[in-house]
């Protein structure tokens, strides 16, 4: 069986926000078209001492676990575990992290993305998951806007 065209244009989308696109010669759909444009690209070239800059209130490590621990929760429901009880403030206490914590952060939150990938290849076709994976989508291309705006105050 093969998949549903949306859920295979839903996977590629999530790509393009982890990844950036997947040809640059052919364009995106809507991130910059340069190497890695998308999250794990941008963090990649973002120090742990600016990550923990502060920006009102708020920094880019801070950013990435709150991206990763969605990303853990999309996969809950994927896997066919009950909806975890999430606690949203607790995605957002990052104030610092040292070289080897911003490492293992990114770390933790590829390995959620590569998590979601095989979660959205298991839909063979729009279900009561789409939702949440278009959800985690949009998610993602939220905190990928406001993390290249907060790029260009550190």
């Amino acid at each position: 069986m093969s998949h549903h065209p949306m859920v295979m244009s839903a996977k590629r989308m999530i790509q393009e926000a982890f990844e950036g696109p997947a040809d640059p010669q052919e364009g995106s759909y809507y991130v910059n078209t340069e190497p890695n444009s998308g999250v794990l690209g941008l963090l990649e070239s973002i120090s742990a001492q600016k990550a923990s800059q502060d920006i009102n209130g708020t920094n880019l490590a801070a950013h990435t676990d709150h991206v990763r621990y969605y990303v853990w929760g999309t996969n809950e429901i994927l896997t066919g575990n009950e909806n975890p009880k999430m606690q949203w403030e607790e995605s957002w206490k990052i104030e610092n992290v040292s070289d080897e914590e911003w490492r293992d952060l990114q770390e933790e939150l590829r390995t959620e993305y590569k998590k979601l990938l095989e979660g959205v290849d298991r839909m063979k076709s729009i279900d009561i998951h789409t939702n949440e994976v278009l959800g985690s989508l949009a998610h993602t291309a939220y905190h990928l806007g406001a993390m290249k705006q907060m790029m260009k105050m550190v």
